[in-house]
């Protein structure tokens, strides 16, 4: 029997235009990064987790981080901040500005987090699918 050789896989194809802007367009607005490489299943799915988790703190009185004193309130800052622009008219508004006094606040913080965290790796998702690491 001939042994075939292994053929390394064919080069993906170069891409074309700016790869990054699903991954900007993604943190900006979730689930946008999908919208725009049509996907637009997981996109909605996205957008409507990440906006109901982030109107979900808000409504628990959460809080929106806009200045760091230790190293908690800084972690805190930077998953907000990967909410885009929900952060953004969020602090606009002037809502989340008032310190956690309950409970169910402190949970509601941590929805907002988690929200931006979420947007993170959805952008960085949509990102991979337009270099074509990921199908």
């Amino acid at each position: 029997m001939s042994s075939i050789p292994n053929k390394p896989a064919p080069a993906a194809p170069p891409q074309q235009g700016f790869v990054f802007l699903p991954l900007i367009a993604g943190w900006l607005i979730p689930g946008a990064g999908h919208f725009l490489l049509r996907k637009w299943g997981r996109g909605a799915l996205l957008a409507i987790s990440i906006i109901c988790m982030f109107a979900i703190g808000l409504a628990m009185q959460g809080k929106l981080y806009a200045n760091a004193h230790d190293i908690l309130e800084i972690l805190g800052l930077l998953g907000d901040l990967g909410s885009g622009l929900l952060y953004v008219v969020g602090r606009t508004m002037g809502l989340g500005a008032d310190s956690v006094q309950l409970t169910v606040a402190d949970w509601g913080t941590r929805f907002i987090v988690v929200a931006g965290l979420l947007n993170i790796i959805a952008a960085v998702d949509a990102h991979n699918l337009r270099t074509g690491r990921k199908s």
